[in-house]
């Protein structure tokens, strides 16, 4: 990421003290995860009251803009979960975690994971998404 969505990340993160349900660090943990996959960009894009979303995309993609959206749910700031949104076709669900939303990620058909409180074995889950992701959008 440039140094100005880093800057505005981490001012975010560091302002998110209410966390009942520890999203937060499961949010940082998805982060972690996509800056160590090789040829991933980060942007992060703050609409305060809505979302903060964090996109990965790949290097070597052609067809699209992203692969995964990190997106954190901020209609009640006190009570923030996740939705982790990819494109149907480049992941996997073999436990049957996510829902299909039609048209849900830029207008395409998606598969979100969401997550509405700390649960280090569902972030696990969808960090493996996350590298599947990566690499069939590498290939894209």
């Amino acid at each position: 990421m440039d140094t100005a969505l880093t800057e505005e990340l981490t001012a975010f993160l560091d302002t998110w003290t209410t966390d009942p349900n520890r999203t937060k660090g499961c949010f940082q943990n998805l982060k972690e995860h996509l800056e160590g996959l090789e040829g991933v960009t980060l942007n992060f894009i703050a609409r305060p009251g809505i979302t903060y979303s964090l996109r990965a995309s790949h290097a070597n993609q052609q067809k699209r803009s992203l692969f995964a959206m990190v997106d954190i749910i901020d209609d009640d700031p006190a009570d923030r979960w996740l939705s982790v949104c990819f494109y149907k076709e480049l992941v996997d669900d073999p436990d049957g975690l996510g829902d299909e939303v039609p048209e849900g990620l830029m207008g395409e058909d998606a598969k979100c994971f969401d997550l509405y409180e700390g649960d280090d074995a569902q972030v696990s889950y969808i960090s493996d998404r996350l590298s599947a992701a990566c690499l069939s959008a590498a290939a894209e």
